[in-house]
């Protein structure tokens, strides 16, 4: 069976499956271009609003294929180096799209599998989830931004221990350091992420793409130059028609209806 990143729709909401079960969904250059493909589609149209990346059955997303990095090793490395472009192009893609992204993880994330978690805006989580950083477990070294995020949300010290001992970390210690959002009962992390992700559904989506567009440049930002951009920002959003429904709505005490 090969791998494939399945798309449904559940409301409002996008739901992409990656599905590789014989290889407890590993990820490979057929999923980055359909992740890329699918988003795409997804920020052009009105009816989708957020999005949810689950892994079918009892795994998250082993990360990438240690048959084909093994195959990789007998090919020019340029090879490797283009399978690792399409992992990244997907990882800016997820960055970058104006809607708010979930990961529901349950079994494991690890490797790029754990990448792609840290990626998305929220990460909703069973309680019996487990996160690694695996590559050194094999000798390799983070891809897909791992290192980027890990030394921006952790200590150095505590960064450096889960990338050079590659060991499992519950989700629960990952919810007590704040990189999980919400744990879940086994099995309803999916579930409990399409509840998240109906709540945000229902917010303006204009106003939760400013957001996440701001703090995807605040790590990089000097202090005035986000006060500039939150400035700009809030000017556009208050002369958005969402923002004449949401404050009307508030002064009447009734529920807001977004475009």
């Amino acid at each position: 069976m090969t791998a494939e990143l399945k798309s449904t729709s559940e409301g409002r909401t996008m739901v992409l499956t990656i599905a590789n079960p014989t290889q407890r969904n590993a990820l490979g250059p057929e999923i980055y271009a359909a992740g890329i493909e699918a988003l795409n589609g997804a920020e052009s149209s009105d009816e989708i609003r957020s999005v949810v990346i689950v892994g079918e059955g009892a795994w998250f997303c082993a990360g990438g294929s240690l048959q084909r990095l093994s195959d990789n090793r007998q090919r020019d490395p340029s090879v490797q180096a283009e399978s690792i472009e399409g992992l990244h192009n997907w990882i800016d893609s997820i960055r970058a799209f104006p809607k708010p992204i979930i990961a529901a993880v349950e079994g494991a994330a690890a490797g790029a599998g754990f990448s792609l978690a840290l990626a998305c805006d929220f990460v909703v989580a069973a309680r019996d989830a487990v996160f690694a950083a695996s590559y050194s477990n094999v000798a390799l070294s983070p891809d897909g931004g791992l290192s980027w995020q890990l030394a921006r949300a952790l200590p150095r010290q505590l960064a450096s221990e889960w990338l050079m001992c590659g060991e499992r970390i519950g989700a629960p210690r990952l919810h007590a350091l704040g990189l999980v959002n919400e744990l879940s009962e086994h099995g309803q992390a999916l579930a409990s992420a399409l509840a998240l992700a109906a709540r945000l559904n229902a917010r303006a989506p204009n106003s939760l793409a400013s957001i996440k567009e701001l703090l995807s440049e605040a790590p990089g930002a000097t202090f005035a130059s986000q006060l500039s951009q939150e400035r700009d920002h809030f000017v556009r959003n208050l002369h958005h028609p969402n923002a004449g429904v949401g404050i009307a709505a508030f002064i009447d005490k009734k529920p807001p209806r977004y475009e």
